[in-house]
This record gives structure tokens, C-alpha cells and sequence, in this order.
């Protein structure tokens, strides 16, 4: 793709990587087939193409955003289903996330709009306030039907979720059963600490069995995910920072042989610490170092031969891998595997690399595309038939339980149940086990 930026606009480090992105670009199209919104508008600036396009023009002309481009780069997912469709290697990934800090430091949204965000920015990335957020609002979930638009999403997603139960794990040091043979980070975390915090109880208790020691840290719970894909790059940089000073200072105390998210989100962007603090020379290495830790629960676990139990109910699952799973990390092998070797029959629906539409905050900013995305990946897992549905990300799983029939939860409360863990209340009526 040609570009027109300035010199003095290429020297900006962020438009000078855009300009490398842009360029890439061939215009072949291969990309649009596989992107969930193009797939339902048929749009073609609701595909990456066109949605490039839009950003070129908006970069390139350095004024406030028209209200064109913030619609259609707001419907973009982050899903990421289009980067090994390009054959290019367009960065795509990256050039979207540097539209969104554009558009939110450049653009003027509507006063409700700017209400919505700045709430979700406020509270969803803080599990306390996450909580209290939870538990005003369900409530009032059954009025979710009666109420237009964002409103209606947010209470529906608010009261399919279970009531809230204890917090998760406190910051602490969690010692490994027997002799030790590893030790791992894992972050306290926001939304999912809020929303299930028995998934990284259960990470511990699997991880401690298998002779792992656990570091919950102290000084870092929320990874900065929230932040990105809600366009607020600057606190996103402070969370990652926060995240990073944690993590080093305690591989350098005590040593870590991995940071292990049991979030897809967001071991998607741990995994990119070193391109989102790359500008920041005081701390570009360190978060260079700290995210090539990062592990997600299902890579991490497929290395430690884990025992299971030989007396399990035969459960049929069906695997619904996250986009950020998939296309963000390139591990979604590894929880289908893990299952399958603790005995239980795995399958995948037909339309496996489409997205769920929860996508972060997506399916409340965006409820149409993500209710319609919602409604089709249901129907293909509902297709399969299985006792319950497992999946590896927070957002996934709150967006798909109530919409299929299965239970809906995540593989790490599976695999610790098969390897001597308590049964997940969410299968109990289904085994009859614990």
C-alpha cells in the first residue's frame, strides 16, 4: 500500500511503524473471508482491508477522526483470525491497537458513549470494583430483555453469571506438595477474579500437586488488557509497568520458571510486553524478559506429565479455543490435548476459528455483532452435542454460558478435577461425582 505520510510525521517511532505496516499491504484481500464482522455486514470497511484503509487516511491526515472510521475500527474484534489468512505478514494487530489510542486521544465520542467507557475503564480492572459492579447490576438482569442496545447486553452478560463467591486467591506464596519441582507467577487478575474465581484456585491447587510453587503477586493483578482494547493506551503502559516491576523483582528474588495466565486475553498481551513498553527505554528490556515467561495454563501444563485419575465419568467436551488463544498465541493444541490424555472425548465445532464476540469489552460496546456472533457460535456448539462446553478465557466463558445448552467452563477446573481436585459445581448434576 502507498503512503503519504511526512518526514517529520515518520519520525514519530508509532507513525513510522504504521508506515512499515501500511506498506506491507498488497490489497489482495485474503484477509476478509476470514474476519467474523465482514462475514456478517459484508462490508468491506468492516474487514481489515477496508478498516486499513480508514486508518491510513486517519493517520496520514492528522486530524480528529471521522465518525466513519471510529464506527467501523470500534466493530473491529481484535480477534486476529486475519493474520495467518494474510500472506503478507501485514501487521495488522499492532496497526489497530495504534488506531484505537488515536481515536481515543484525538476523537470526540458521544457523552453517553464516553460515560459507558469511562465506567468500564473504572471498574472492570479492578476486581473489588469489578465485584461490586457484578453484583449492583444482577439484580436488575431481568429487564435485560426490555432495554435497548448496551444497556440490555450488559445486564444480560451480568446475570448469566453465578453469584459471586469468595475472592480469588490472595497474594501470597503457595507451596508445592512434595519436592519441588518447579515455581511459576500467576497475577491475582481483575474480571475473572471477579466473575470465577475458582479458575486460578484450581490452577494452584493442580500446579501445587504436581510439585509446582505458586507466587500470586501483590503488586499486580490487572495485566492491562481492559485498558488496550478500549483504546487507553497510556494505562495500559502503567498496568503493564506494574506488571512487569512485579514479575522481575520476583525472578530476581526467588526465581520463575514461568508467569502462568489461565486468561487467553490476557497472556496475549503479556506476551507482547516488550512491543508495548518498546518506546519506553527504561523499560523495554525488562518487559522484553518478562513476556517471553509468559505461559499460557494449558502450554505450561502439557510440560509437567500430570497424573489423572482412571476413575472419571465418561463426559463428552466440547473445546471452544479463544481467538486470543489461537491467533494471539499459537497454544490451542495444548488444552485439547491435555483433556484428551485425562481420558475425555474432545471435540470442536464446525466454525472453530470464528470468533464468540466477546472479544473484551466488545460485546458490550458493540452488543448487535456480538449478539449475532454469540447466537452462531452457540448453534455450532450446541450442534456437538457434549456434556459441557470448556474454554480459556473469562470473556469467552461469560459470554457463552446461558447462550448453549452444556455447562459452560474453564479446562483448567477440568483437568484439576481429573487430577484429584473437587468436581466443578458446574458438572456436578451431570457426574454424580465428590
Amino acid at each position: 500500500m502507498r503512503t503519504g505520510f511526512t518526514e517529520a510525521q515518520r519520525a514519530d517511532p508509532a507513525i513510522g511503524e504504521a508506515d512499515g505496516i501500511l506498506r506491507a499491504c498488497v490489497h489482495c484481500g485474503f484477509c476478509a473471508p476470514s474476519c467474523p464482522t465482514y462475514r456478517i455486514t459484508g462490508d468491506e470497511l468492516d474487514g481489515p482491508r477496508g478498516r486499513i484503509w480508514l486508518i491510513r487516511d486517519m493517520l496520514e491526515s492528522d486530524a480528529p477522526p471521522r465518525p466513519e472510521a471510529v464506527r467501523h475500527i470500534d466493530r473491529c474484534l481484535g480477534c486476529l483470525a486475519c493474520l495467518p489468512a494474510c500472506p503478507s505478514g501485514v501487521d495488522y494487530r499492532h496497526l489497530v491497537e495504534l488506531a484505537r489510542e488515536r481515536i481515543e486521544a484525538r476523537g470526540r465520542r458521544p457523552l453517553a458513549d464516553r460515560a459507558l467507557r469511562a465506567i468500564l475503564a473504572r471498574m472492570l480492572p479492578d476486581a473489588g470494583r469489578a465485584r461490586l459492579l457484578f453484583a449492583l447490576a444482577r439484580p436488575l438482569a431481568m429487564l435485560a430483555p426490555v432495554l435497548p442496545g448496551r444497556l440490555g447486553a450488559a445486564l444480560a452478560l451480568a446475570g448469566s453469571a453465578p453469584p459471586a463467591g469468595k475472592p480469588g486467591p490472595a497474594p501470597g506464596i503457595y507451596p508445592a506438595e512434595g519436592a519441588r519441582r518447579g515455581r511459576v507467577g500467576v497475577l491475582a487478575g481483575c474480571v475473572q477474579a471477579a466473575l470465577a474465581p475458582g479458575i486460578n484456585a484450581a490452577l494452584i491447587r493442580l500446579l501445587n500437586r504436581a510439585g509446582i510453587e505458586v507466587v500470586v503477586f501483590e503488586r499486580a493483578k490487572c495485566c492491562g488488557a481492559i485498558d488496550q482494547h478500549l483504546g487507553r493506551g497510556a494505562d495500559a503502559r502503567a498496568r503493564a509497568r506494574a506488571a512487569v516491576a512485579a514479575i522481575a523483582a520476583e525472578m530476581e528474588a526467588g526465581g520463575l520458571d514461568a508467569v502462568v495466565q489461565t486468561a487467553a486475553g490476557c497472556g496475549t498481551l503479556m506476551k507482547d510486553y516488550g512491543h508495548l513498553l518498546a518506546a519506553d527505554p527504561e523499560w523495554a528490556a525488562r518487559a522484553g524478559t518478562v513476556g517471553q515467561r509468559v505461559r499460557d495454563a494449558g502450554e505450561y501444563l502439557l510440560g509437567l506429565d500430570l497424573p489423572f485419575r482412571s476413575d472419571l465419568p465418561a463426559l463428552s467436551l466440547a473445546w471452544q479455543a479463544p481467538c486470543s488463544l489461537t491467533f494471539g498465541q499459537g497454544a490451542a493444541a495444548a488444552p485439547r490435548a491435555l483433556l484428551e490424555g485425562a481420558g475425555f472425548a474432545v471435540a470442536e465445532p464446525a466454525d472453530a476459528g470464528m470468533c464468540c464476540g466477546s472479544a473484551g469489552t466488545y460485546n458490550v460496546l458493540e452488543p448487535g455483532l456480538a449478539g449475532e456472533l454469540r447466537a452462531r457460535k452457540a448453534a455450532s456448539l450446541d450442534a456437538l452435542g457434549a456434556d459441557a462446553v470448556v474454554t480459556a478465557n473469562i470473556g469467552c466463558l461469560a459470554q457463552l454460558r446461558g447462550a448453549v445448552a452444556a455447562p459452560v467452563l474453564h479446562f483448567v477446573e477440568v483437568l484439576d478435577w481429573a487430577a484429584g481436585g473437587p468436581v466443578p459445581e458446574t458438572v456436578r448434576s451431570l457426574t454424580g461425582d465428590g
